[in-house]
């Protein structure tokens, strides 16, 4: 999926209520909440190190999942408030993917977006 298909889905995954997000290349995103945080993509860089890598047994692979109503696909979460992970079913090579399918698809890009640290968009 190319970056301004990913910004799309995006988009259209987060509650409009949250204004201030960042999206990195591989679909983890941030929801920034606190209005005092200047420097987005500081702190989207500070949470994607802390929170991003995917240890087994840790803490950092526990998921949950949430299929979309505003569009296709999935939103994974998982340890690290506001940080999410968007999945779209045409990702998975598995006809009628299941939720723990997009769950572990979905945490592994939340891996490689923890190690390549590439935003793509900053939404303010």
């Amino acid at each position: 999926m190319n970056s301004d298909k990913l910004i799309e889905h995006v988009k259209k995954a987060i509650n409009p209520k949250f204004k201030s997000w960042v999206l990195f290349s591989h679909g983890t995103y941030v929801i920034i909440e606190d209005t005092t945080v200047v420097d987005k993509k500081t702190y989207a860089l500070e949470q994607i190190q802390q929170f991003g890598p995917v240890f087994a047994g840790g803490s950092a692979g526990d998921i949950t999942v949430q299929k979309l109503n505003s569009d296709e696909g999935w939103s994974i979460g998982g340890q690290g408030y506001g940080m999410y992970t968007y999945v779209n079913p045409s990702e998975l090579d598995i006809e009628n993917p299941r939720d723990i399918d997009a769950a572990l698809f979905g945490r592994n890009k939340r891996g490689m977006d923890s190690k390549d640290r590439i935003i793509i968009y900053v939404n303010e």
